[in-house]
């Protein structure tokens, strides 16, 4: 039996919560939470006691440690659950700085530590299956990758003090996916973005509408577009153009049902959000890392370089945006 201790719990950690109470490998042993009220809601329901991270951190009855808690302090607890022996499951990112990412990961390289970043796509069924089948070589060699990603609504302006921006914050999830399925390193970055959609966000110093180019060493194409307004819903899609064909993953509607009359074809809306689209990627992110602790295997992905390099692309396009030209990236 794993035993969790979960360090957040918010809305993220409720649904992780939610899926360690459902594995039978699993065992959600702890909650803490800056709110209490939160961790003992939480707690409630899961059977799970309420102490402070630290505790949760250092107890001998805990042998992973999930953290669900904001970006500042993703970093400093994950080098203390290292330091502790505990296999450790972090939301995206670790930091928004690259030198304190690598910091951190030298403390979990020097403590041999199993960590993983809640990068969720990856583990999405759809995008999963569209990965596989690149590997399988059913397009080819790949030429250029299109991810498109565009919000419900957007985030209050003064959410975007705090989140690094759209690039670091929204983004980073895309870049993390154009790497999955290139399966090669971006070396240059193009950044273009306003605001569109809420001139508060652009007085704030961000934007809320972005378009980046991005090219590999051997010339291969990526192209990611968000926005944080979406009238349709959570707007979630990938296209992969190769030598012999394209692969594609759409958009997922509330029902797969339509109507067909003399007015046309419709049909629902496309899913709300990213609770709904990614409910079944999250269950299967966190079921793999239990599997991975299960089977003793340290090495896993999306593991800290694919946070780290992830990073490195929010940066560069952020830079890139910032000063109109393109940026190389190491």
């Amino acid at each position: 039996m794993i035993r969790f201790g979960l360090i957040g719990a918010g809305r993220i950690g409720k649904v992780h919560a939610a899926t360690i109470a459902a594995n039978p490998k699993a065992k959600l042993a702890y909650v803490a939470d800056a709110f209490r009220a939160s961790a003992e809601t939480l707690a409630a329901q899961t059977g799970a006691e309420v102490a402070d991270a630290e505790d949760v951190i250092r107890s001998p009855n805990v042998d992973a440690i999930l953290i669900a808690t904001p970006t500042p302090s993703h970093a400093d607890l994950i080098e203390a659950a290292a330091r502790a022996g505990k296999a450790i499951l972090c939301e995206k990112p670790v930091s928004l700085s690259v030198e304190r990412i690598n910091t951190c990961l030298d403390v979990v390289e020097k403590n041999r530590s199993t960590l993983m970043i809640g990068f969720n796509r990856r583990f999405d069924p759809n995008f999963a299956s569209l990965e596989a089948r690149l590997r399988r070589g059913d397009v080819g060699a790949i030429e250029i990758v299109t991810v498109t990603s565009r919000d419900p609504a957007p985030p209050p302006a003064d959410y975007v003090k705090s989140s690094g921006g759209l690039f670091r914050d929204m983004m980073i999830h895309d870049f993390d996916m154009a790497r999955f399925l290139m399966d090669e390193e971006f070396v240059v970055v193009n950044a273009l973005g306003s605001s569109l959609v809420d001139k508060a966000i652009g007085a704030e110093g961000d934007v809320d509408t972005a378009a980046v180019q991005m090219q590999t060493a051997s010339g291969r194409i990526a192209v990611i577009t968000n926005s944080r307004r979406a009238t349709y819903g959570y707007d979630q899609r990938i296209e992969v153009h190769g030598a012999a064909g394209m692969l594609a993953a759409k958009n997922i509607a509330a029902t797969s049902v339509e109507l067909s009359n003399a007015n046309g074809v419709s049909g629902d809306p496309v899913q709300h959000f990213f609770l709904e689209r990614y409910a079944q990627a999250y269950a299967n992110e966190i079921n793999a890392f239990i599997d991975a602790i299960d089977t003793g295997t340290r090495s896993l992905r999306p593991g800290g370089p694919d946070g780290l390099q992830a990073q490195k692309l929010a940066e560069a396009a952020t830079v890139s945006w910032q000063t109109g030209r393109p940026v190389q990236v190491a």
